[in-house]
This record gives structure tokens, C-alpha cells and sequence, in this order.
């Protein structure tokens, strides 16, 4: 498939690698103009400059003959308005938006826009879960498609990876830690983040990957 990310930020870059990584021919597109300085080395031509939300970015990158657009910036109303124009002016892509106040999400479907995605209600959703498994690898939703699944990590006190910084840690292909419940706080985790014993690590991995992680935790 041929899929345009809008906004190069933690979800976008991330997105957008997970992606080429399975295959996909990926747009990354980012007004930044010094991110995209520094990510078109690792990008080469699937990064480009400009304002997506904007006919004349979005006919460049190609939105005519996308599968997919994803609106994956840190504003809600711009991940609106890209949804909207591509909606309007491409009529065949696909729309999801990333949410940060999941108050919109209700909004966001009214105007048309195929699906929406919040990271607050994931985690919500996720601490809801309420699982109990020891040192397991529990899945805890299978995404659409069945082949990327997140998961949670009781560690215990004989972790490998206790007082270790994401950082310095190398991660199986194709896996990304997106919360750290600690106690009765949720974390979202950085480079900087150390985990310590008794964490609950949630993970967003390709089924493939889930026994390196569980080797790995």
C-alpha cells in the first residue's frame, strides 16, 4: 500500500518506520523544516517539507493515488483539517487521525473521518484490563489485521533490563514500549525512561517479534 504520514513527531516517525520496515511505500510529510534536514538521512526520498493540510503538499506527495492518509500530528484540529481536505479533494484514501483529547473522537466520525485513534483511551483501556499474569507476555488487543499485537510486561526483580534506559536498549524489530504502569502512575516512556522492578511495560510488537521481547524482558 501507499501511505502518506502527516507530522514527523514521536508517533509519526515511528509510524512511518514500523511501516517501511513491513513493506509499505511511505510519504512522511513534516513543515519542520530542520527535522526534515535531519531525518531525510535516514528518510532519503519518503520524507518531503511542507504543510499537509494544504491541497497543493498533498497532490505532490501523491494523496490521488494513496491507499492511506494519516494525520499523526500533536494538534487535533490539524489532523481535522488534512482529514477533511483529503477527503474532499482525493475522495479515495482512507482517513485516520490521531486524537489527543478524546473528547473529539465522537467529532471526528460525525465529519466523516474513517477512524481515529487516541492514545489516552488506549492506555485508558489497557489499565482496565486489569491482568494478572506474573512474568508473562499477555496480549491484550490484537490490531486489525492480526499481526501487531500490545502487550504487557510484569518485570521482575531479575529483569535484564532494570535501571537500563530505553535508550541503550535494543529492541526487537518491529516493537515499541508505549506506557510504563508504575504503581498507580502511567508513564510514557522516553529515551531517558529506567525501568525498575514490579513496572508493568506495555508494548505495541509484531507477532514476529514477541518471543525476542519476551527473551529480551
Amino acid at each position: 500500500m501507499y501511505i502518506i504520514v502527516i507530522g514527523a513527531g514521536k508517533v509519526g516517525y515511528h509510524l512511518a518506520k514500523l511501516l517501511m520496515a513491513e513493506g509499505h511505500e511511505v510519504m512522511l510529510i513534516e513543515k519542520d523544516r530542520a527535522k526534515v534536514g535531519l531525518l531525510s538521512f535516514e528518510f532519503h526520498d519518503s520524507i518531503m517539507e511542507g504543510d499537509g493540510s494544504t491541497i497543493e503538499v498533498l497532490r505532490e506527495a501523491g494523496a490521488n493515488r494513496a491507499d492511506v492518509v494519516v494525520a499523526a500530528t500533536g494538534n487535533d484540529e490539524d489532523n481535522l483539517v488534512v482529514c477533511q481536505v483529503t477527503k474532499l479533494m482525493f475522495l479515495r484514501p482512507r482517513t485516520i487521525a490521531r486524537v489527543n483529547n478524546p473528547q473529539y473522537e465522537e467529532l471526528f466520525a460525525g465529519l466523516g473521518i474513517d477512524a481515529s485513534v487516541s492514545g489516552t483511551k488506549l492506555i485508558n483501556a489497557i489499565i482496565q484490563e486489569q491482568v494478572k499474569a506474573g512474568d508473562m507476555v499477555i496480549p491484550l488487543l490484537t490490531l486489525k489485521e492480526g499481526d501487531v499485537e500490545i502487550v504487557e510486561v510484569d518485570l521482575s526483580h531479575s529483569s535484564p533490563i532494570l535501571h537500563k534506559k530505553i535508550k541503550d536498549l535494543s529492541l526487537p524489530p518491529g516493537s515499541i514500549f508505549i506506557a510504563v504502569i508504575r504503581g498507580e502512575e502511567v508513564v510514557i516512556p522516553h529515551g531517558d525512561t529506567e525501568f525498575q522492578p514490579d513496572d508493568k511495560v506495555v508494548a505495541l510488537v509484531k507477532r514476529t517479534s514477541e518471543q525476542a521481547l519476551r527473551e529480551m524482558l
